[in-house]
């Protein structure tokens, strides 16, 4: 137990430090870009009129206020931390008066949603169907099913979700293709919300899967041909074991660790994925969202949405490694 307490705190230790490094980046990045918020919100209220010069100059004082832009960087730097401290990003500048908060908290659950579905499946599918091709090296069935998933890994993700979109929207138009739910239809828990939800989830989704089934199913089947090879897979096959149980005890239990490793490792380049699947088929996620606020030069969502990622893919990937001893109990006791 106390060996887990001390990986336990390093991996802790280790989250800290990477969302500490990555929001400051983010920090830096937002305010190195020629972009002035405080001078876009002031140009977009005075574009129909004269204005007193001396209530410009108010309001310009009150926006760098709002929007936490006084005084030097370091100042600034400093009232950026107090606020993400609360989750406070101050109002949207493309959304105004709207909290950055309210804007993200409605959108993040549709890209967790997004991704914990696909990320689920295709880690699942691929490490079974690559398993049983490994183990199963015979079967021209999981050899031509290995054929197809490892035809779309290389493919980009918005290619795929093009693909897709032209598929099921024009030629065989059986799926929605834009949106998170029907239009007009109110947000409810119930049969008809729920199943409009699942149709429009199923392209976003599927476009993710199909591009992340490969590398998984390769990864998986390298693995298991490595494992089959063993002396004690050789000497429990001799011993009449059943085939299933070492497929399942033996071989897939032992190949798993590494992609346990490998999960955690992806799931930010997952999340980039999930960001352009949005924008292709307007989901109401993260993704469609912050390209949104790209366009519109919106500041503080930007911000905003980049440290709530930043934060989330960590706690992710925290929760994937905290579980890697339970898989492996050789990290135990070497760390």
């Amino acid at each position: 137990m106390r060996g887990y307490s001390v990986y336990l705190l390093g991996r802790m230790g280790q989250f800290v430090l990477v969302v500490f490094i990555g929001i400051n980046i983010a920090f830096i990045v937002t305010h190195a870009t020629p972009i002035d918020p405080i001078e876009q919100s002031i140009a977009a209220t005075t574009q129909f009129g004269s204005t007193n010069p001396e209530a410009i100059a108010l309001m310009r004082q009150s926006l760098r206020e709002l929007y936490g832009l006084q005084g030097s960087l370091w100042d600034q730097y400093l009232v950026f931390w107090k606020r993400m401290a609360v989750g406070d990003f101050g109002p949207s500048l493309s959304a105004f008066p709207t909290p950055v908060r309210v804007l993200i908290w409605r959108a993040l659950p549709w890209t967790v949603g997004l991704l914990l579905v696909s990320t689920v499946i295709s880690w699942i599918l691929g490490n079974l169907l690559g398993g049983l091709a490994g183990y199963y090296r015979n079967s021209k069935a999981l050899w031509l099913a290995g054929i197809v998933a490892m035809a779309f890994h290389p493919i980009p993700y918005y290619i795929v979700a093009f693909v897709l979109l032209i598929l099921f929207g024009y030629v065989w138009p059986v799926l929605p293709i834009s949106g998170g739910y029907t239009m007009n239809m109110q947000p409810a828990f119930e049969p008809a919300f729920i199943a409009s939800l699942f149709k429009h989830s199923i392209l976003p989704v599927l476009s993710l899967v199909l591009v992340g089934l490969g590398g998984w199913f390769m990864g998986m089947r390298s693995l298991v041909s490595n494992i089959v090879t063993e002396d004690y897979v050789t000497y429990a096959e001799l011993g009449g074991v059943d085939r299933r149980r070492i497929l399942a005890s033996y071989v897939m239990r032992n190949a798993l660790v590494p992609q346990v490793t490998g999960l955690a490792m992806s799931l930010g380049a997952i999340f980039t994925g999930a960001i352009i699947t949005e924008q292709v088929f307007g989901y109401p996620g993260l993704g469609t969202l912050l390209v949104s606020a790209v366009h519109a030069g919106d500041y503080s969502l930007v911000l905003g949405i980049t440290s709530v990622s930043i934060v989330a893919v960590s706690v992710a990937v925290l929760g994937v490694d905290l579980l890697h001893p339970f898989l492996d109990p050789r990290v135990r006791t070497t760390r």
